[in-house]
Parts: C-alpha cells; structure tokens; sequence
C-alpha cells in the first residue's frame, strides 16, 4: 500500500479511555513515525510495553471485518500451529480486541521485545527471510478456508478493474495530461496482456485461493538481533488471494535498488540475487503446496504486480491525483513512468 508518513498525537481523554480500558495505569503514549496508513504509539504501562493504532477508516471502511478476520486466524493458529507467533490484539478488561472512542476505533498489540523493523531491503538474506515467513504465514494457514475471511479492501489486486479504470481515465482524465503522458499511455496499452493472461490464471482450476497477506513490503516482517525472520505483522489485507499478490508484491519492492519514487529511471534495474532469494525464501515453505501450474507463473507474479501499480500511478494522475495525492506536480507521472521502467527491466531479466 502507498501513502505518506505521519505522525498523530493521541489527545490526552483517549489516551485515558484506553488506559481505562485495558486496565493500564501511568501509560505512556509515544508516536511511532513508521507506517503509511494508521496512526500507531508505543504504549509504556506497568513495565511492559504495547503498540496502539488507530485504524484509518477512509481506508478501511469497516475495521469490524478486520477484527473479526484476525480473531478467526488467531485461534486457528492457537490449534493447529500453537509455536507460531501471531500478533493478535490484545482484549481489553471487558474481552474485547477492537475499541470505538469518538467514532474512531483503536486496537492495541503487544510489543514483541528483541524484534525490529526495516524500511528498505539491503541484502538478498533479508529478502529471503522475508519470502520464507510471508510463505510460512500462508503455509501454517493452508488448512483454514480462506473464503471465511472478510474482504476488507475490495479488488485490492484485481488488475482487471485496475485496467478498466485505466480506459475510464483515458476516456475522462485530464487531456493535457494525456498527451504529455502520451508514450506512457501508449506502453501500458500494448502490454493489455498481461491482463489477458492473469485472468487466464485465475480462471484455471489449478490456481487456489488461500489466506494471503497482499501487503509483503519489507517492514510488514519482524526481524531479531541476528537478522532472521519472526512473523509477519500489520495484517490488515489478508483476505483471500492468489499467491500472485505476496510474491508480485516482494518482487516489485524489493529486486530494485530505488523506490518507486526515483526520478532518475538509469538507476532502475533488477537485482537478480534478491529475485533468486525471494524465490528460495518462499518456495522453503510453500513449494509443496503450490500447484505446478503455479510454480509456472512464479516470476510472472512480478509482472502482474509491477504492471497493476503502473497502471495505478498513471490512472491517478490522468485524474488529477485524486486517490495517492502528490507532493509535487506530476508526482504519480514520475511514479507511473519508474514502475513502467522496472516492468522493462523485469521482463527483460527473466
């Protein structure tokens, strides 16, 4: 997922209402700068310590769902894989995992103590310790029905609607736009079949659904001192999925040197060492379970993802950048035109 980093103090009667409700006296709230999405605080009670967030319901319209879904994962891990650490939310004093205070709900998360987080992949080994627990996650997973959880962001990855808004923003978007965006267009056009041929997968019955993460960026992993793995964290997108969106995902944030918010396109190129050890990482624990015909579209994954968020970027900026936003004029077209380059490398290098 995409944003801007932000940091929200939490008012003073929320913070009491929570110390109330979770029964945490002396609690101190720290605003925590990492996360694109929700607005996070280490809690300090009690010498223990918490992670609380607020849910960004512009994003996630019925945070209930969430809940729900982290609840039902929660105890079939608890049965099946009682080892596996899964951060669940913590219940308050009265058994509840989710809070509404002033129409706004909350949720509060233990702190997994030695554990830390990462912003942007350095080495392959951190690349492979990612692939294998996102794998692990869905692995542990393969004999809940996915199908039960709630979707909480509709089409999130269905790169024929995101196609589709594609000629709905060519047909009302910004003309100016257009035309200065013209061999983008153009690009993203002739490469409709990528469309044609994910919808070809999905349609095959030897590609399943199963419980997938859809957020694998590098800081959705908790790592320990030594730089291995411990679980997969902000589980807000799992929903059922194709195993097309965690491994797309890893391979387009993580095989090239330079975020999506390079300007300088000669800096874009796939790091073949990163993509062996994303392939590696997962298959050490999702090889059995993936279907040869799955196994066929490994790398074609990063194509999909890689070419979705191509066509997103430039779709918001015929629009007028309605949905990301920008910081700068012709923001989304600088992003739109770097994933359109790392799509070239990508299908150049495989």
């Amino acid at each position: 997922m995409n944003g801007i980093n932000c940091i929200a103090i939490m008012n003073a009667s929320v913070q009491h209402t929570i110390q109330t409700l979770y029964g945490r006296k002396d609690a101190r709230f720290l605003p925590v700068a990492s996360g694109l999405i929700n607005h996070t605080h280490k809690v300090e009670a009690d010498g223990q310590a918490y992670i609380c967030q607020q849910i960004n319901t512009q994003v996630f319209r019925h945070p209930e769902r969430i809940d729900a879904n982290l609840g039902m994962l929660a105890d079939y891990l608890a049965r099946q894989a009682p080892g596996y650490l899964f951060t669940a939310p913590v219940k308050t004093i009265a058994g509840d995992t989710l809070v509404c205070i002033d129409e706004q709900y909350y949720r509060v998360f233990d702190w997994v103590q030695g554990s830390h987080t990462i912003d942007v992949v350095e080495t392959p080994l951190q690349a492979f310790e990612a692939a294998n627990q996102f794998g692990r996650f869905t692995s542990l997973l393969k004999g809940f029905d996915a199908e039960r959880l709630h979707i909480t962001l509709p089409d999130f990855h269905n790169l024929s609607l995101r196609y589709r808004q594609f000629e709905k923003a060519l047909q009302n978007g910004n003309s100016e736009r257009m035309n200065d965006a013209a061999d983008a267009i153009g690009y993203l056009k002739a490469q409709q079949k990528i469309v044609q041929r994910y919808e070809a997968f999905i349609a095959h019955p030897d590609a399943h659904k199963r419980v997938t993460h859809h957020d694998t960026k590098i800081s959705n992993i908790l790592f320990d001192d030594q730089q291995k793995g411990i679980c997969v964290i902000d589980l807000d997108t799992v929903m059922p999925g194709y195993f097309l969106s965690d491994v797309g995902d890893m391979i387009r944030t993580y095989v090239c040197p330079v975020s999506e918010e390079e300007k300088n396109l000669d800096l874009i190129y796939v790091r073949k060492d990163f993509l062996n050890a994303i392939r590696e990482g997962y298959l050490a624990t999702m090889e059995t379970a993936l279907s040869a015909f799955e196994k066929d579209h490994f790398f074609f994954s990063g194509e999909v993802l890689i070419y979705m968020q191509a066509l997103r970027f430039l779709t918001d900026h015929l629009n007028n950048d309605v949905y990301y936003g920008s910081r700068y004029p012709g923001h989304n077209y600088v992003r739109a035109v770097n994933q359109i380059r790392l799509l070239e490398a990508f299908k150049a290098g495989i």
